[in-house]
């Protein structure tokens, strides 16, 4: 079964200093996240980070880091991601001058070497969603390019509100990566009027019981709750991951 964690990046305003990951960190594991995706934290070194973490028992189990990291410095990527005993590496999104039909070619090329050089370490590089792989590229999608043109051990970290915002169905897209998504970025999509809303997991009007039902078939590891922003109530981000958390519990998801 999968387990519930928290992306950082909802929390970046908070952790830009070592000073001020020490002070809020503790606030993410009062709430009962038991674990945590690295994502726009502040300076600190790998060593101390796990050891905060393993302080409050909270376990790192993903990454966003740039492509270029996996690439180039692979040695020092891997030895930070044992540092921090997490298994799981993918980066937030496609690099800006990727995004047109060579670029995706090219991305699928780059994203299979990561996968390879990562392999041998027992580490999966992942490829995180936004909307704008939904764009037809041709026949089609540049997300479906993407899946169908990239080795099999390259991982997908569908992201729901993503999806749903490019027009897509967040568990068709989870079941068409069943077995290479062991990453899934939970968030929901409020309506303001006819504006789209980042929301807490189950304040939305997201599907929650297709999209749990594709990720628990797809092999999901792990459920990492993620807000880009809170424009919505509750506007505090500590609190929104807190109903995020208790939604989920109560859909039967561990901690």
């Amino acid at each position: 079964m999968a387990r519930i964690a928290a992306q950082l990046y909802t929390l970046r305003d908070y952790l830009k200093t070592e000073e001020d990951i020490r002070a809020n960190l503790p606030r993410v594991a009062e709430i009962g996240y038991r674990a945590v995706q690295l994502s726009a934290v502040g300076p600190i070194d790998a060593g101390d980070l796990r050891e905060l973490c393993d302080s409050l028992e909270l376990e790192i189990c993903a990454t966003h880091i740039g492509i270029e990291d996996i690439l180039e410095r692979t040695e020092q990527t891997v030895a930070t991601h044992r540092t921090y005993g997490c298994r799981h590496i993918a980066i937030g999104g496609l690099p800006g001058n990727l995004r047109n039909p060579e670029g995706y070619a090219t991305f699928v090329g780059m994203a299979n070497e990561a996968a390879v050089k990562l392999a041998p370490a027992g580490m999966v590089f992942s490829y995180h969603n936004h909307s704008f792989e939904l764009e037809k590229i041709g026949e089609r999608t540049a997300l479906a390019t993407l899946i169908e043109d990239t080795d099999v051990r390259v991982g997908f970290e569908i992201d729901t509100y993503w999806i749903q915002h490019g027009g897509g169905d967040p568990a068709e897209w989870i079941t068409k990566v069943a077995g290479r998504c062991p990453l899934l970025h939970y968030k929901d999509m409020q309506m303001i009027g006819s504006s789209q809303k980042f929301a807490p997991v189950g304040q939305g009007n997201l599907n929650w019981e297709r999209i749990n039902t594709a990720a628990i078939h797809g092999g999901a590891e792990w459920i990492i709750v993620e807000q880009d922003s809170c424009e919505v109530p509750p506007t505090d981000p500590f609190e929104a991951l807190a109903v995020s958390f208790a939604n989920l519990r109560a859909m039967g998801f561990d901690a």
